[in-house]
């Protein structure tokens, strides 16, 4: 009862602020007076200005033009990933993190504050999570954590409208950084460049987990898929070699072009960093509903018929092009055509042959 007392009391001075009959009644009363205080009460009436939300329409164009770019479409641009960290992490995880977004340094966002409510796994802990995907626009996460059940931990996962839509954990061991190789600056990829990746071993193929942490891989290296390609930006390859059912090798390389006495180059692999162990510990698929929910497209639309165009087997498309009838006959030749000045001298040559006097011009002397 205290409850609904503090809630309508609330109410009532937002709706009635110059009442102060109610404001002066007490929130805990004796229980003899609540039956006078129920009837003393005015009805309960809900007020639609203080309970309905109201959303105003962007005014400005900076802010219209980036809710449109937010918006969902039909082929979406790259993703951009949020690398964050627990409220426990390990100097190597760190690392880990810090290599990834050097990786992904162009579409990427890394925050290094500590979360002690990120919990992909476990119900209610994706909260925060999402609120920070939808702040940043990412739609894929890099989330680090240490404990002593799973070390060096490492969650990847990717959402669908800004929801968790499925999740891979691998902790990771034997850990190289960049700067423990040593090689020619010369050689290092440049930031914006094409990668190509490679998974070595028939597990991606048959192993349900291998095939799911595949897919996240590829998204989360790939970056933006084009349709045209500079072979002068492919300078770095990505290595995936799976070595058991739950052990993978991660391994970054730049590419040294050498001359192969042809036209193509010869190729060799040079190891830049980071390399690393990923170790699988549990993974989560989207269910059936939201899996086809996420690769639903737009409906074909029906082609559109064209006209004045056939088919043959031999002369392929054909087209008929309709040309109006021209009357050339009838069409006006312009005063100051040459070959109509040429006749009218014609014709003054032959009258002053003939004997014709010319005529006076206008405006002249007698």
């Amino acid at each position: 009862m205290t409850h609904f007392l503090d809630s309508h009391h609330l109410l009532l001075r937002q709706q009635n602020p110059r009442k102060t009959a109610v404001s002066a009644t007490p929130a805990f009363l004796p229980l003899p007076l609540l039956p006078l205080l129920l009837l003393l009460l005015p009805p309960y009436r809900s007020n639609s200005q203080v309970i309905m939300m109201k959303f105003k329409t962007p005014k400005k164009g900076r802010i219209r033009r980036e809710l449109e770019k937010r918006a969902p479409r039909i082929v979406e641009t790259g993703r951009k990933t949020l690398i964050l960290q627990g409220m426990k992490t390990s100097g190597l995880l760190n690392s880990v993190l810090t290599e990834i977004y050097h990786l992904k340094k162009e579409s990427s966002v890394r925050y290094t504050r500590k979360n002690d409510n990120v919990r992909p796994f476990e119900s209610g802990g994706e909260t925060s999570l999402e609120f920070f995907s939808q702040k940043t626009d990412c739609s894929m996460f890099v989330f680090g954590s240490h404990s002593k059940k799973r070390p060096d931990n490492l969650i990847i996962g990717r959402m669908y409208d800004h929801h968790i839509y499925d999740l891979v954990e691998v902790g990771v061991e034997n850990f190289k950084s960049m700067e423990s190789f040593v090689y020619d600056k010369k050689l290092a990829p440049k930031m914006g460049s094409k990668p190509f990746i490679a998974f070595i071993g028939e597990g991606f193929e048959s192993v349900e987990e291998l095939k799911h942490l595949k897919e996240v891989l590829l998204e989360l290296f790939r970056g933006e898929v084009v349709e045209n390609l500079n072979l002068a930006g492919v300078d770095r390859a990505y290595v995936c070699t799976a070595l058991s059912s739950n052990r993978v090798v991660f391994t970054h390389c730049a590419l040294r072009l050498k001359k192969s006495g042809t036209i193509v180059p010869r190729m060799e692999l040079v190891e830049v960093g980071p390399s690393m162990d990923l170790v699988l510990r549990r993974h989560r698929l989207p269910n059936d509903g939201l899996r086809k929910e996420a690769m639903k497209t737009a409906a074909d639309k029906p082609k559109k018929k064209e006209k004045n165009v056939g088919r043959d087997v031999i002369q392929g498309k054909i087209g008929k092009v309709y040309i109006p009838d021209q009357q050339l006959g009838d069409m006006n030749l312009p005063n100051k055509a040459k070959g109509v000045k040429r006749e009218r001298r014609e014709a003054k040559m032959n009258k002053q042959a003939n004997g014709h006097a010319p005529k006076k011009q206008k405006g002249g002397s007698n």
